[in-house]
């Protein structure tokens, strides 16, 4: 174990992140909570110095080997940031050979920032939890129980928790990754590179009766919305049907429930329900539906370890593993490209309801998450509830509002009512 904290291997998900980067990609997203009081940077600082101990695959930084990149602890944890003037400021590769994550506080939220070949989603969230925890009981002396998915600070890592559980989950055969391209939002880029964040906030238990009354999963009825709405742009845009694409919505799957895995590192695929405009005009009870059934078709088991095998089988390869770091980046550039986010319009990520412990609840407000900027997508959204409230972040490149505007003015079309917060300059 004591080597294995020094340095690991990038998981499998992982790779693709240093192999494909660009200036116009920062393969981050962001985790943050919002406390009732004004954060105090110096207890901050001190439970963050405990914290990054129990978390070795996170508390590092990216190093490059003949063969891959690689994963090395870092000696001393990170000094806390103060805010940019937006979030997600760009993070270059130089910075991510230092340390690979930032920790930001302003005023009394406390955000971090990941590079996405560390973790994912819920394991961020894990991570952000336990940060979370070790202040509030430095702060306010409380005694907050290891649940929830807050971890023990002092305890040693398990095994489990620094596994590639891709490499022991991939099925007998593979998928094939062939997809139709999707249509392409477009829009004015900002020539500062200032990134627009808008959220959107839902009472919960109204969008969750919403997608009840449709028999769906909410985040199955947010991709059916979202879906609804591009329609609509691309209808505006592109004018005869037989020039228009498919609409499909990337949306990030949560493996570990569905494998049994406790790891701390990436585990998530995508599966991406779309709908075809050629094919006609479709309801959104239409929409709905189909986006129910491939979802439902798409997220078993057998499915998945298809999709693994498919990414975990080159790995395997013996002559990808003696070919030289340079020449795997050209090759794996090369499959993003092809196979990346040209087969999605836009990505939704659902973290679902954020739990924390009762000893915590006191003490904090509210909880949001962002995706980072895409590498060929104008947009991202991303989901998570949190004490009854539904918090929808947009993130986009452009000047142009128009997909958050044409989502949230359809939700309101359903009786939604929505209050939405925005960083415009």
């Amino acid at each position: 174990m004591e080597k294995q904290l020094r340095w690991m291997r990038l998981d499998n998900a992982a790779k693709i992140y240093p192999a494909a980067r660009r200036r116009s990609w920062n393969c981050l997203f962001r985790l943050s909570a919002t406390v009732i009081e004004n954060i105090d940077v110096v207890v901050m600082q001190k439970a963050l110095d405990i914290t990054v101990k129990r978390f070795p695959s996170i508390a590092v930084r990216i190093r490059r080997g003949a063969f891959w990149y690689y994963l090395e602890e870092l000696s001393t944890p990170p000094p806390i940031k103060s805010e940019a003037a937006y979030p997600m400021a760009r993070m270059s590769f130089k910075d991510v050979r230092k340390c690979a994550f930032r920790v930001v506080c302003y005023e009394n939220r406390l955000a971090v920032e990941f590079y996405h070949a560390l973790t994912d989603g819920s394991g961020g969230l894990i991570f952000l939890k336990s940060l979370l925890a070790e202040y509030l009981t430095q702060k306010y002396n409380l005694n907050i129980p290891f649940e929830r998915g807050v971890l023990d600070r002092t305890e040693t890592p398990k095994k489990s928790e620094l596994e590639d559980s891709f490499l022991k989950n991939d099925g007998p055969v593979s998928s094939s990754r062939k997809e139709a391209t999707a249509f392409k939002l477009r829009g004015t880029l900002e020539n500062d590179g200032y990134l627009n964040l808008v959220t959107g906030i839902i009472n919960a238990d109204e969008l969750l009766a919403l997608s009840k009354q449709y028999k769906v999963s909410l985040t199955e009825f947010l991709t059916a919305a979202m879906i609804y709405s591009i329609i609509n742009i691309q209808n505006r845009t592109v004018l005869k049907k037989k020039h228009q694409k498919p609409v499909k919505i990337l949306v990030p799957v949560n493996l570990r429930k569905i494998f049994g895995s406790t790891t701390l590192r990436n585990f998530a695929l995508y599966v991406t329900p779309g709908i075809d405009p050629k094919l006609g005009d479709y309801s959104f009870e239409e929409i709905v539906k189909s986006v129910h059934h491939q979802m439902g078709y798409e997220i078993t088991a057998k499915n998945l370890a298809a999709k693994i095998a498919a990414n975990v089988g080159a790995e395997r390869s013996l002559i990808l593993k003696v070919m030289p770091l340079f020449i795997k980046n050209f090759a794996m550039k090369l499959v993003f490209n092809l196979f990346g986010e040209r087969k999605s319009s836009i990505t939704i990520s659902n973290l679902g309801v954020v739990d924390i412990p009762d000893e915590m609840k006191p003490y904090v407000t509210r909880f949001d998450f962002i995706l980072g900027e895409q590498a060929l997508c104008t947009d991202a959204c991303s989901v998570l509830s949190y004490n009854g409230k539904l918090y929808i972040s947009f993130l986009r490149t452009v000047r142009e509002s128009e997909v958050e505007r044409e989502f949230f003015c359809f939700l309101r079309s359903l009786g939604i009512k929505i209050k939405v917060e925005s960083n415009k300059r």
